[in-house]
């Protein structure tokens, strides 16, 4: 941890910690609040991960948008120099992390990317590699965790989220997203996004959206945030909102406009400027917000003590020889899952 401090500056004395100016006035203060500052402290220290899956047919923006919520060139095409890229004859899961910081907070950044989902005439079973890849993660950290020495932080590449961009048709969901969303919700979480949402008018778009929702409470889809995972009422509140908003229709650019005398990112039409941040133009700050500024470390806490808890007691269960073994891609009730997260750091590097 040492590397990333600058040790060539002379030390400054710590600040005292919160509340330690109370402890000469109030012989009351006993100095519990001070753990939240330790925890800060140490967290800082560790730095931050975070795992995301994009999933959808080529041509839908991933990439872009990807780009767009990091304000950075982090997806696979923006950094892996190739020729034009060929549709795969098979589905393909390629992953690249990054550091990132921000104002002294530094966060590795995985992005998994899945060419070739989707971009078939017969896309019959495509959602099976994606689900091996999740499990997989699950696994190799299950086995770091057993191991009698193990490591002091495991190296985390379990799959934080998912986000599974829908095609702007403006009608309804494909049994292609119905059966990915169906499968994949058990294991991962979901995040719904209806890609290139300029293509359609703000009608069209919100009664997508609501025909959507339909199917998917039809089909006893549950995407993130879960209502079962709420933890009291001012959760339910707050996710209730979110919940109303999805999938969330969202727009991505990297090119800069003048607006108002201002730079914004946008799209630029003959029409006008499409805002990717102006919520009146598509709903981009919603889903930023769900993602890296509000829900990040929910999302981060649902995957390790519920997904990964899951594969957790079944894998167990199996390896025990217990009879109520199941096999690995087959599903247990997350009701029965607790756990622990877990993190760790890698410079860039593709698989």
């Amino acid at each position: 941890l040492s590397e990333c401090f600058n040790m060539s500056a002379p030390p400054h004395p710590q600040p005292p910690a919160k509340g330690a100016s109370h402890a000469a006035g109030d012989f009351s203060y006993v100095g519990i609040d001070a753990i939240l500052e330790q925890m800060r402290r140490k967290a800082m220290k560790q730095g931050f991960e975070l795992n995301i899956m994009i999933v959808g047919q080529s041509g839908l923006g991933k990439s872009t948008l990807m780009n767009t919520l990091f304000k950075s060139k982090v997806s696979r095409k923006s950094v892996v120099s190739t020729p034009e890229e060929r549709i795969p004859k098979t589905i393909e899961i390629k992953s690249i992390s990054h550091d990132i910081e921000e104002k002294g907070v530094r966060m590795k950044l995985t992005v998994i990317d899945t060419p070739g989902f989707g971009d078939h005439i017969n896309n019959e079973n495509c959602w099976q590699p994606i689900m091996k890849f999740i499990n997989d993660q699950y696994e190799q950290y299950l086995q770091e965790e057993i191991n009698i020495d193990r490591k002091k932080r495991i190296p985390d590449s379990r799959v934080h989220c998912c986000m599974y961009f829908i095609p702007p048709t403006g009608h309804c969901l494909r049994p292609l997203d119905v059966e990915f969303m169906s499968r994949l919700s058990k294991v991962v979480n979901i995040v719904p996004v209806i890609a290139k949402a300029d293509t359609l008018t703000l009608e069209e778009r919100d009664f997508f959206k609501q025909t959507i929702r339909e199917e998917l409470r039809a089909n006893g889809i549950d995407v993130y945030p879960q209502k079962e995972f709420d933890e009291d009422s001012d959760d339910r509140m707050i996710n209730d909102k979110i919940r109303e908003m999805i999938p969330f229709a969202v727009v991505g650019s990297n090119q800069e406009y003048q607006v108002n005398g201002k730079r914004l990112l946008g799209r630029k039409t003959k029409w006008g400027t499409i805002e990717v941040e102006n919520i009146a133009h598509c709903e981009f700050a919603h889903l930023r917000d769900l993602l890296i500024r509000t829900h990040m470390q929910n999302i981060k806490d649902i995957t390790s003590s519920i997904h990964y808890e899951v594969y957790r007691v079944r894998r167990l269960n199996e390896t025990n020889g217990q009879p109520n073994a199941q096999p690995p891609n087959t599903l247990v009730n997350p009701q029965q899952a607790n756990g622990v997260a877990a993190q760790h750091q890698v410079l860039t590097h593709e698989m």
